[in-house]
C-alpha cells in the first residue's frame, strides 16, 4: 500500500479521520488491518451546503502532493459487502489461520463461509496448533483429516449458559459406524476455584482458553481476554487448548484401561474381534478384570480354554448391545430390554439409588452385573463397564466341561465307568437307572473333583475291576443340590457373591450319595485359616480312628453349572468311602455290653449281701435261759 501511494501518479486519495475507525466492530477494524480495498468506485455528491463522497463528508479538500491530492472525508469509504464478514474472516483475524488452511484443503470451506447455517465452532489457534506440529495430525487433503475437523463444528450455537457437566453434543461428522446418526462429544463444566461465578469449559476434555486480543502490537494473538465465544452472525467460536482427535474403535479405546485388559485380550483369542470392532451402532459392555474371578476359577478357565471357543465367543458377543445407550438413555429411558449380537436380550433394572444393574439370558439363577456408565465414546458407539461377566442361554455350562477345566479327567472317567456319565453331560438320569432301588430324583448335582495328580497313589486297575468300589467312590463324591428358586433381583457385592455351586459358610454338612448306603456318607465343608492351610476344607462326617489322609481335602477352586443348579468343586485328595476299624465297629458296643453285665453282676451280689446280713443277726433270750418248767409247760 505504502508503495502504490508514493510511485502512483495523479492519485486522488480520500482519507477517513482518526476518529471514524471507531465506528468499526472490534474483529471488522482487526480483519480489515489485514486486507486491502481496491477496483470500487465512488459516488461524489455536490451541493451547496456541502460535499459527499459514497455518503461520507467531505471534511478537508485539496491536500495537494507531489503525485496528487488527498482529501479528508468524515468516515470509512466501504464498498457493500465488504464488511460482511464470516466465520472465515473471524478466524484470519483471530490467529486461526492454520485452521481455515487445513479445512480448505479438505474442501470444508462451506463451513466458515455460509452465515445463514447455525455453528460452534471449536478452533485451536495457530499457536495451539504449532506446539502439537504437523506430525500430530492426519496428511493434509486426506479423509482423516476431514473427520478431525468435522469433529470441532457443533450444529446450533451452544452458548455458554446452555453447556452443563456430562452433555454429549452432536457434532459435523458423520461416522460410517453410526449409520443415521453424527459424531458426539462430551462437555465438562465446573467453576473455576478462583472465580466461583465464572465457568470452566472442556469440550472432549480440550479447555477453552479465552479469545485473542490486540492489548500489545507485538503479542496481538497471544493474549487472552475471557472464556466467553465470540458471535459472528450464526456462528460462535470457542477457542481451545488442543485439536480434538474424533474416536477411535472401541477395542482402541478401551485399551488404556488396565482394568478391562482381561476382557480384551480374551476378544482378541477370537475370531470375533473385528467384528467387535466394526460393528455399527453398537454399545460394549466391558468386566473388569475381577469378573474373571467373580464368576468362578473353573468357569472362567473353561471360558479361556483352547477347547471353548465357541462358548467364549457367545459371552463376548452377548456383551455387545446392538444399540447405542448413553449415560442419559441408561438412566432415564424407559426400555428395560435390549437385544445383543449374540442373539439373545440382556435385562436392565434401575434401583432407586440410581444403581443399575444388568441380567443375561442365560447363566444360574441370581446371576447380574452391576453397569457402570462411562460414556466411552467410539467410532461405533459407546462403550460402559461391567463389575461381572454375562452368560447367555446359548452357553451350556456343564459338570462335564467344568470338570475338564478342573484337570479332573481322572474323575470323568471313574464317573462315566460306574454309570454317572449322565451327571457330567447335564441330563436326567437314563430310563431304568436307580440307585437302592430308588429312582434318583431330577435335581442337580455338586461333583467334587479330585485333580489328576489326587490318583498317583491310587491302583486305578483294581478300582475298574471293583464296580461296588468304583461307584462307592463316585457316590462319595456327588452331592445333591437343589436348584434355588423366586426371580427377585438379589444385590450383593461380595467377590465370591453367586459363584458357588453349594454355600460353604458357617460349617455346612451334606447328604452325598452314599448317605443312603453308609452312616459316614455326609460331607462337612470347614473354613481353616493357618498356614498350612488358608482356605476351606471338605471331610467325611463322624470319620475317625484313622491318620486322616483319605478323610478330607483342601477345597482348590469352584464353578458353578447352569443346568439345574449345582457345579463342581476342585479338591486336592480322593475321599475315599469311611470304613471304620472293628475297634470302632465292634468296640462300643461290646464295651457297653461288658460294662452291662458287670453292672448287673454287680447288682445281685450287693442283694445277696443283704440277705446275708438279714439272716445272721442275734436275738435275744431270758436270762439264765430257758429251764425244765418251761419245757414241760
Amino acid at each position: 500500500m505504502t508503495k502504490l501511494l508514493n510511485s502512483t501518479s495523479e492519485l486522488t486519495l480520500f482519507l477517513p479521520v482518526d476518529t471514524s475507525w471507531d465506528a468499526l466492530d472490534h474483529y471488522e477494524r482487526l480483519y480489515l488491518e489485514m486486507t486491502t480495498l481496491d477496483g470500487s468506485k465512488l459516488e461524489i455528491k455536490v451541493s451547496s451546503m456541502s460535499t459527499t463522497i459514497s455518503g461520507a463528508g467531505l471534511v478537508e479538500s485539496d491536500i495537494f502532493a507531489s503525485n496528487g491530492v488527498l482529501h479528508l472525508v468524515d468516515s470509512l469509504l466501504v464498498p457493500p459487502g465488504t464488511l460482511q464478514l464470516t466465520p472465515e474472516k473471524y478466524l484470519l483475524a483471530l490467529n486461526g489461520t492454520t485452521f481455515v488452511s487445513l479445512l480448505h484443503s479438505v474442501d470444508l470451506g462451506s463451513l466458515i463461509n455460509n452465515t445463514d447455517v447455525k455453528y460452534t465452532i471449536l478452533v485451536p489457534s495457530d499457536e495451539v496448533m504449532s506446539l502439537h506440529g504437523d506430525k500430530e495430525l492426519p496428511e493434509r487433503g486426506s479423509e482423516d483429516l476431514r473427520k478431525l475437523l468435522q469433529y470441532h463444528f457443533l450444529p446450533g450455537n451452544w452458548t455458554s449458559e446452555k453447556l452443563a457437566d456430562g452433555m454429549l453434543l452432536e457434532t459435523a461428522l458423520e461416522e460410517d459406524g453410526l449409520p443415521g446418526r453424527r459424531q458426539v462429544l462430551s462437555v465438562g463444566v465446573s467453576l473455576d476455584d478462583k472465580k466461583l461465578a465464572e465457568k470452566s469449559i472442556r469440550f472432549a476434555g480440550a479447555k477453552t482458553i479465552g479469545n485473542p486480543s490486540e492489548l500489545s502490537p507485538h503479542s496481538r494473538y497471544s493474549q487472552m481476554t475471557h472464556d466467553l465465544p465470540v458471535k459472528v452472525n450464526n456462528t460462535l467460536l470457542y477457542f481451545i487448548s488442543r485439536p480434538l482427535v474424533p474416536p477411535v474403535d472401541p477395542l482402541q479405546t478401551a485399551l488404556p484401561f488396565l482394568d478391562l485388559s482381561s476382557f480384551l485380550a480374551a476378544i482378541f483369542s477370537t475370531s470375533q474381534a473385528e467384528i467387535l470392532r466394526k460393528a455399527p451402532h453398537t454399545s460394549l459392555l466391558i468386566p473388569h478384570n475381577s469378573a474373571f474371578k467373580r464368576l468362578g476359577l473353573l468357569v472362567s478357565a473353561h471360558l479361556l480354554g483352547t477347547s471353548a471357543k465357541q462358548d467364549l465367543e457367545s459371552v463376548l458377543l452377548h456383551h455387545a448391545l446392538d444399540t447405542i445407550e448413553y449415560a442419559q438413555s441408561l438412566r432415564n429411558g424407559s426400555q428395560h430390554t435390549f437385544s445383543t449380537l449374540e442373539g439373545s436380550d440382556v435385562r436392565f433394572d434401575r434401583l432407586k439409588n440410581g444403581s443399575l444393574y444388568v441380567s443375561p439370558s442365560g447363566g444360574w439363577t441370581g446371576m447380574q452385573s452391576e453397569l457402570f456408565v462411562k460414556d466411552l465414546l467410539t467410532n461405533t458407539g459407546v462403550v460402559h463397564e461391567l463389575s461381572d461377566i454375562l452368560i447367555p442361554r446359548s452357553v451350556n455350562l456343564t459338570i462335564g466341561k467344568l470338570v475338564k477345566a478342573a484337570q479332573g479327567s481322572t474323575m470323568a472317567s471313574l464317573a462315566a465307568k460306574a454309570g454317572f456319565e449322565w451327571v457330567l453331560n447335564g441330563t436326567a438320569p437314563p430310563e431304568g437307572f436307580s440307585w437302592d432301588n430308588e429312582v434318583l430324583p431330577g435335581v442337580g448335582w455338586t461333583l467334587l473333583c479330585p485333580t489328576d495328580n489326587a490318583f498317583k497313589d491310587v491302583n486305578l486297575t483294581q478300582l475298574y475291576a471293583d464296580p461296588d468300589a468304583l461307584r462307592g467312590i463316585v457316590a462319595q463324591h456327588l452331592i445333591p443340590t437343589q436348584a434355588l428358586e423366586g426371580g427377585s433381583l438379589i444385590i450383593d457385592t461380595d467377590a465370591l457373591y453367586n459363584n458357588r455351586p453349594i454355600p460353604l459358610d458357617n460349617s455346612p454338612t451334606y447328604n452325598t450319595l452314599l448317605s443312603s448306603r453308609s452312616a459316614y456318607g455326609d460331607l462337612v465343608f470347614r473354613w481353616r485359616d493357618d498356614l498350612q492351610s488358608n482356605g476351606y476344607i471338605v471331610g467325611i462326617k463322624g470319620a475317625r480312628g484313622t491318620d486322616g489322609s483319605a478323610d478330607w481335602a483342601r477345597v482348590l477352586s469352584w464353578g458353578r453349572s447352569t443346568n439345574a443348579g449345582g457345579g463342581v468343586i476342585q479338591i486336592d485328595r480322593l475321599l475315599q468311602p469311611y470304613h471304620p476299624p472293628w475297634w470302632i465297629s465292634y468296640g462300643a458296643p461290646t464295651v457297653v455290653g461288658v460294662g452291662s453285665c458287670i453292672l448287673i453282676c454287680l447288682f445281685f451280689y450287693g442283694v445277696r449281701l443283704v440277705w446275708q446280713r438279714d439272716t445272721t443277726e442275734a436275738t435275744y433270750e431270758p436270762i439264765g435261759g430257758f429251764g425244765r418248767d418251761d419245757d414241760d409247760d
